[in-house]
């Protein structure tokens, strides 16, 4: 191998030439943080919307999309540049959203009016709306894209929507106050998290009923204090990440036995997780200590915190 083909593999090969890049919504300061995923360096701050949450790639990863709630809108920005170039029709006061696998459809909660908006991204028109319980928050899409489902936070339950007809086909109720949902990577289980009840529910996909809980308990953590939000399942279909809001913690679950393994100690007030692409990183956003987060995946230990803004929110990973 000559010298020139020797410096091109090198290049292409080096796990330092393609650093992931985080994209965190700034609650407070109406801004989008950029971060170096591997170093933890703040690269940059955006100007957005009025109270950004939701944040999402496009499946082809040259658009961001940010839910702008206060503004009802969800904002597109041009990945290179970093500037806003559209927006979509997303309803009043939009805050959690996801993209259908076929990277066509976006499905988006609207809390003030219960209903759950579906936007074509390629006309950048609603395409339904969906009229769901009290108070919608949470949105999960099955990775084989059969199922949709949303958390309605006040009728504590789960609507199953099938994509195909944006109809609701059933409901399952849940514990107090649900947040987050996340399905297993082989499709066999829906996760969710309950705030106000403390804990997690697995739920079987096939027959939308519970058959796992798991009530968080930290010694030296008041009760009221362990609010489950955000909820992530590594690609290894064995750990389950989760968020426990104001009792600053991650809690590492296991998907089988539905018991915790670990406590994790973050920032202040944890609502939302995401990996690095080689899933050596779990990414945390910390609301009230104004920082992220970075955990060593295998170790299952933080390594660092960085302060990135003023109520970090969503994040996305590039």
């Amino acid at each position: 191998m000559n010298k020139l083909y020797l410096t091109l593999f090198l290049f292409v090969c080096s796990p330092f030439v393609v650093a992931d890049t985080l994209y965190i919504t700034l609650e407070k300061d109406n801004a989008l943080a950029v971060v170096d995923g591997e170093t933890g360096k703040l690269l940059k701050t955006v100007p957005l919307g009025q109270r950004p949450r939701g944040v999402a790639l496009s499946k082809d990863q040259t658009l961001l999309y940010v839910a702008a709630s206060d503004d009802d809108t969800i904002q597109i920005l041009d990945i290179k540049t970093l500037k806003v170039i559209g927006e979509l029709p997303s309803g009043e006061d939009p805050e959690l959203f996801k993209i259908h696998p076929n990277g066509r459809l976006l499905y988006v909660s609207n809390e003030d009016d219960n209903i759950v908006t579906v936007i074509d991204l390629q006309k950048k028109t609603a395409l339904a709306e969906i009229a769901v319980g009290v108070e919608p928050e949470g949105i999960a899409i099955s990775r084989d894209g059969k199922w949709v489902v949303n958390t309605s936070e006040t009728t504590n339950m789960v609507h199953w929507i099938d994509p195909m007809d944006q109809q609701i086909k059933e409901n399952t109720l849940v514990d107090p106050r649900p947040r987050a949902a996340e399905f297993s990577v082989n499709n066999e289980w829906l996760f969710v998290t309950s705030e106000i009840a403390g804990s997690l529910s697995r739920l079987d996909v096939a027959t939308k009923k519970i058959t796992g809980k798991l009530h968080f308990k930290i010694p030296g953590v008041d009760k009221e204090l362990i609010q489950p939000v955000g909820v992530l399942a590594h690609p290894n279909n064995t750990l389950l990440f989760v968020a426990l809001g104001p009792a600053n913690r991650v809690a590492v679950v296991d998907i089988q036995s539905m018991e915790v393994t670990k406590y994790l100690l973050v920032g202040q007030r944890v609502w939302n997780l995401a990996f690095s692409p080689d899933l050596k990183r779990l990414y945390t956003t910390n609301g009230v200590s104004n920082d992220i987060s970075i955990i060593d995946v295998d170790d299952l230990k933080v390594t660092k915190s960085i302060r990135v803004g003023h109520y970090p929110w969503g994040i996305a990973v590039k």
